[in-house]
């Protein structure tokens, strides 16, 4: 038995309107009118009303700025200056999302695993050493990390969690996915920078596992699926460099999606043992309007069907692994005393698509 027992979110301080980045954006990529145009008309059909960030910059004039420069020649921060800034602020948001969601349940000292998730920062001593030191977890707790999967990395991270619970006696596993995005805006105006700056935010989300615990808003995750679209591998990328990460974002993946949701949720299902009409909620990464748009006419769903995922793109934007749990805790929060089987779906670099199946008797 793994029951997901307690979901909590956290974002920055900064919370940012999409029209104040939209302004910041045709300001600082020196747009002429016409791409302006252009831009604006992106942005106002993007679904997203606010997103999060560990940066101030997005919404503040040119002559108050202190991360991301203006001036023509300035160099923009390094890798090491955004690293500075991941390393203080990704602890942070992890320690609130982490004590929120084992508030009334256990102490850190109870935890007997802790799965972090991250792509958008790495050093060694890492978040989960930090983690354990600053919240005095027990120190011989069993620690992993999941890098650089990207969105669908917390699918990944419960699917680790189930394993623990399903092999180790009175588990209480902790899970956090903490991820800084808008560390790693890049100066140079092209359509793979446009469309990350367009979509991504920071934020971070805790989920405590466990088959000890006794919680009647519990679910029990019951099985996962993945596959890959190899034919994806260059359409989502995410690549270090010397200036920061670079995001690779085709304008394929929608359509490779389109193409391959109806098969894939079709094996995804039979995989675990059901049908489409056995499936109550819709638990989507929120990856984009386009993508939930998609995937809402290909699968034929109901108007207010992917209703959560639309509410946490409007509110938070993508913020990568973090975003689908956002979604599930807006679920479990509104989720009344009848049943439910809940799918679970996410996609990142790969192209991968990963599900799980969460089940509330």
């Amino acid at each position: 038995m793994a029951d997901i027992i307690s979901i909590a979110t956290e974002v920055p301080d900064h919370c940012h309107k999409q029209s104040d980045i939209l302004a910041f954006m045709q300001d600082i990529y020196q747009l002429d009118t016409a791409d302006k145009r252009k831009l604006k008309f992106l942005y106002d059909h993007s679904g997203i009303d606010t997103r999060y960030s560990v940066i101030a910059d997005y919404g503040l004039p040119p002559d108050e700025r202190k991360f991301i420069p203006k001036e023509t020649g300035v160099a923009f921060p390094s890798l090491e200056k955004r690293m500075e800034v991941y390393d203080m602020e990704s602890v942070t948001l992890s320690m609130k999302a982490i004590e929120q969601c084992i508030e009334g349940m256990i102490s850190p000292q109870q935890i007997t695993h802790l799965i972090t998730v991250s792509c958008t920062g790495m050093s060694a001593p890492g978040l989960d050493l930090a983690l354990l030191h600053c919240m005095n977890m027990s120190p011989d707790i069993f620690r992993t990390s999941v890098n650089f999967m990207g969105c669908y990395a917390a699918i990944h991270g419960l699917k680790i969690a189930k394993m623990i619970c399903d092999s180790t006696p009175n588990a209480n596993v902790v899970m956090v996915c903490t991820e800084l995005c808008t560390l790693h805006f890049q100066k140079e105006f092209s359509e793979d920078n446009a469309a990350s700056s367009l979509l991504f935010a920071d934020g971070a989300a805790a989920v405590l596992v466990s088959n000890t615990i006794k919680n009647k808003n519990a679910l029990s995750l019951r099985g996962f699926y993945s596959q890959v679209a190899h034919r994806g591998n260059d359409a989502m990328a995410w690549q270090l460099s010397s200036k920061g990460f670079l995001m690779t974002l085709s304008g394929y993946v929608p359509q490779l999606i389109q193409e391959d949701i109806n098969a894939f949720v079709d094996a995804a299902l039979t995989h675990n043992g059901l049908s489409i009409d056995d499936i109550t909620q819709w638990c989507i990464h929120p990856g984009g309007k386009r993508i939930l748009d998609l995937i809402q006419k290909q699968l034929s769903l109901s108007g207010d069907a992917l209703l959560p995922s639309r509410n946490v793109l409007s509110r938070y934007g993508n913020m990568s692994s973090p975003t689908v749990l956002f979604v599930l805790k807006e679920m479990m929060d509104t989720i009344k005393d009848t049943p439910e089987k809940i799918l679970g779906m996410a996609f990142g670099p790969g192209l991968t698509m990963e599900t799980f199946i969460a089940v509330k008797e």
